[in-house]
């Protein structure tokens, strides 16, 4: 007779064998497109063998992204993956290495019952988990589903286009202000319906439905924090409208609501107002009922996707605007990391990103343009900021971009990036920033994805 021993030893080929099996013949997972939506790639299609069968609904995906970069002065500051040290203008870089396991189980009817997903992003910098959650879903008219834990706040397009397929190497400088690290803990109702036809649609009665609703509560701070620094919420919303194609054209897109803020510590709160004299300035409210009370963050977004289709290619146009309210510092408008204490700047912003990309030849060739804007205070520009006794700081210029690449597919699976960015901000009063500041910056990437 065996020992123990024996036997479990004797068990750990076996082991081996099956995540071999796993990984090699069940039909992998491809990274979903979209941060906030199912992938429907993980549906079980064909049998899969008897010593596997327990992983049939588990499916791991993945991607990762090496860069150089170069930019236009030592130690410039930039959204294009992290400031640059002080000595330095040029660098290799790994981007982002993510590894994604998602579990589905499914109902008799080969419809979604529960999905749970975690993703980890390990760099030379720091390993952090990105997603951690699990998703319900109704299954009596397989219409509603609810998710909970830390998954990708439903706001805008851009945000919510995973960067594995996005074509640009990063987000807007708006998109990284606002909602750094794109995800929060919270939970959230949808409303997408799973019995789908050709097109992903739902068909109910002979009747085709495209809509898809999204809403939350969400914590606020976003990865960025380690803990909810108050007890003030988010809630995000949004309505999309699913591609609708009519021969060659296809057209999508969405509008987005976030309602939220984080707590004032200060009683001091300044908000931008016309003077006496003509000049505009932030002017204090010190009301002690300022104690207390929500900063406020209320963004109000709309995107729209629209895709000509050929045999050789597709060319693709994108346009998504924000505007709204948003409180920050006197020198600064991300979204708070922590709770500040020191008083709250409210400022009205506005910011656009624009995309066109285009077909060269055939799928493998893209012409990247992109041009995006990002306004933090939309009632002051150039040299009124600056200006002595307005309170006008760095927190209020403007910045935009315009970004020119080159996208090749090498394999299914690899992709080369070559992209250019100049970016502007508007000429100021303030040191440092009376004309542009030179932060041009390219960017070679080699993404793999399985």
């Amino acid at each position: 007779m065996r020992s123990n021993f024996e036997s479990r030893f004797m068990r750990v080929p076996v082991v081996i064998l099956s995540f071999l099996i796993i990984f090699f013949i069940v039909p992998s997972a491809h990274s979903q497109r979209y941060l906030s939506e199912l992938d429907t790639s993980m549906f079980i299609k064909d049998t899969v063998r008897p010593l596997i069968k327990r992983f049939e609904n588990l499916r791991f995906s993945g991607y990762i992204q090496s860069q150089y970069q170069l930019i236009s002065e030592k130690g410039a500051k930039t959204f294009g993956g992290g400031d640059f040290s002080e000595h330095s203008r040029s660098r290799f870089m790994l981007r982002r290495a993510r590894l994604k396991l998602d579990y589905l189980a499914l109902s008799s009817e080969g419809l979604p019952k529960a999905l749970f997903t975690f993703q980890i992003d390990a760099t030379e910098r720091s390993v952090r988990v990105r997603d951690m959650f699990i998703r319900i879903f109704e299954t009596k008219k397989n219409n509603f589903s609810l998710t909970t834990g830390v998954f990708a706040r439903p706001f805008g397009y851009e945000v919510n286009l995973s960067s594995a397929y996005r074509e640009t190497p990063e987000r807007g400088r708006m998109s990284q202000t606002l909602l750094p690290s794109e995800r929060d803990l919270g939970v959230m109702i949808s409303y997408d319906p799973q019995k789908q036809d050709s097109h992903n649609h739902f068909v109910k009665d002979g009747h085709t439905h495209f809509i898809k609703v999204d809403a939350g509560i969400f914590n606020g701070p976003g990865l960025s924090s380690t803990m909810d620094f108050d007890s003030k919420k988010d809630f995000i919303g949004r309505i999309i409208l699913k591609p609708l194609r009519k021969k060659s054209i296809e057209i999508s897109g969405s509008v987005s609501f976030l309602y939220g803020g984080w707590e004032q510590l200060s009683k001091f709160e300044y908000r931008t107002r016309k003077l006496p004299s003509g000049d505009k300035s932030f002017t204090v409210d010190s009301s002690l009922s300022n104690i207390g009370s929500t900063a406020p963050r209320i963004y109000y977004g709309s995107d729209v996707q629209l895709k000509w289709i050929q045999k050789w290619g597709v060319t693709e146009w994108r346009a998504e605007y924000w505007t709204g309210k948003n409180a920050g510092t006197a020198s600064s408008t991300v979204n708070p990391a922590t709770l500040p204490a020191v008083p709250a700047y409210i400022r009205n912003f506005n910011g656009a990103f624009f995309y066109f990309i285009q077909d060269i030849v055939n799928p493998k060739n893209q012409l990247l343009l992109k041009y995006d804007w990002y306004d933090p205070n939309s009632k002051v520009s150039g040299r009124e900021i600056g200006k002595a006794g307005t309170n006008l700081y760095e927190g209020d210029i403007k910045y935009s971009t315009l970004g020119m690449g080159y996208g090749r597919l090498l394999t299914t699976n690899v992709r080369l990036t070559l992209y250019y960015e100049i970016v502007t901000n508007e000429s100021t009063l303030l040191t440092g920033y009376t004309t542009d500041v030179k932060d041009n910056l390219f960017t070679a990437r080699l993404q793999f994805r399985f």
